[in-house]
């Protein structure tokens, strides 16, 4: 099925683009990512952790694929629904995450 561009499916894009393309950062660079995101540097730079971050970034770019696979299907309710989870709930996550770790501003930004 094809799909006649609007701008009201920029964000859909937007998301689709930063999730598959960005969620490969944690695969090359956990630390930076790690800290890009809002945690602290103790957290960041903790070995231990960079495995964790590195899983969180293959499942986020898989977020992004499934949003592409779901627009050019032409299936625009479908990615309105995961649209709205990632950014309702897991934004809500992330900034609680943050919001704990002593990043506000980070916190804040998620939402």
């Amino acid at each position: 099925m094809s799909v006649e561009f609007s701008g009201r499916h920029m964000p859909a894009l937007f998301a689709a683009t930063t999730s598959s393309v960005g969620g490969f950062w944690p695969l090359f660079g956990p630390a930076g990512a790690m800290l890009e995101f809002g945690f602290p540097a103790r957290v960041a730079n903790s070995p231990v952790a960079h495995p964790v971050m590195m899983i969180n970034g293959a499942r986020t770019t898989v977020l992004g694929i499934i949003m592409f696979v779901l627009y050019f299907r032409g299936m625009l309710e479908e990615c309105d629904i995961l649209l709205t989870l990632m950014g309702g709930y897991l934004g809500l996550v992330d900034s609680y995450v943050c919001w704990r770790q002593g990043n506000p501003g980070k916190a804040m930004f998620r939402l």
